[in-house]
């Protein structure tokens, strides 16, 4: 199951590599001597493109065969469901602790219906009621 970030990030950072492309073609077309931060935008537009389309591809987290998976471009950060002992809630972000280390989930980029989703998977786990922010008040 992936969970999505939510479009308005994605329409932005299309935004963004849009922009870089434009700059870069205007600046080939209608600039006859080249500056060392022509190079800059080219380098800029790149990166911006590949990131674009990483988060595209691969969204913001994948959750299978019990591993949750963090997707960032140049780090993946995995955590096995077995592993979590301890899941806090704190400023909108889930944190899930194992007692090694640790996995930062920002909500406010997930989607809403991959958040419904989020929220299910981790209310399977069986952690203590003191231990899930899912917990509810008798």
């Amino acid at each position: 199951m992936k969970i999505r970030y939510k479009k308005k990030r994605l329409r932005i950072n299309l935004l963004i590599v849009i922009a870089w492309g434009i700059l870069v073609v205007l600046t080939a077309f209608f600039i006859s001597q080249r500056r060392w931060t022509d190079y800059v935008n080219i380098v800029l537009f790149f990166f911006y493109t590949i990131n674009y389309i990483y988060e595209y591809k691969n969204q913001y987290l994948t959750i299978a065969d019990d591993i949750i998976t963090k997707n960032l471009l140049f780090q993946t950060k995995k955590m096995n469901f077995n592993e979590i002992t301890q899941i806090k809630k704190f400023a909108g972000d889930y944190i899930l602790k194992t007692s090694q280390k640790e996995l930062t989930i920002n909500t406010q980029l997930i989607d809403s219906d991959s958040l419904v989703d989020l929220n299910a998977a981790l209310e399977q786990l069986e952690l203590p009621a003191d231990r899930t922010p899912f917990a509810r008040a008798v």
